[in-house]
């Protein structure tokens, strides 16, 4: 078993930066795919940010180039840094982790059932 827990969602002004945690406990020690997913109103949840085992990292294109995915392994941590957000940014943002999906069939997972392990999320909120 995998626990994700996220932190670091808030409310900021268009072109501001956050960045998300995501600490995990429990069998941390097996190769996961690990990623960032996050879900707006009214829309399907949607992969923006994945890093495989060998730390390989795929983004969606929306984000490419103003977000950054890391892992800090001592410190069983996921990252998401996130600068020059848009108002459509704004949505719930969630960690997970998957022990057989590769980067690219995760940026396509679009619910619960696409990965093995989900936190319960960190809602962002971009005001323009």
């Amino acid at each position: 078993q995998l626990h994700l827990a996220e932190s670091g969602g808030g409310s900021v002004q268009a072109g501001g930066s956050l960045r998300l945690s995501c600490v995990a406990s429990g069998h941390t020690r097996i190769s996961y795919t690990w990623g960032w997913f996050r879900q707006a109103p009214g829309k399907e949840r949607e992969g923006i940010a994945i890093i495989d085992s060998d730390g390989m990292t795929t983004y969606r294109d929306s984000v490419k180039g103003r977000f950054t995915i890391s892992k800090d392994n001592a410190k069983d941590t996921l990252y998401l840094q996130m600068n020059q957000l848009t108002p459509e940014d704004t949505a719930v943002y969630y960690c997970a982790a998957d022990l057989v999906v590769t980067a690219e069939q995760a940026l396509g997972v679009t619910d619960l059932y696409g990965m093995d392990y989900w936190g319960k999320g960190t809602l962002v909120i971009i005001s323009s």
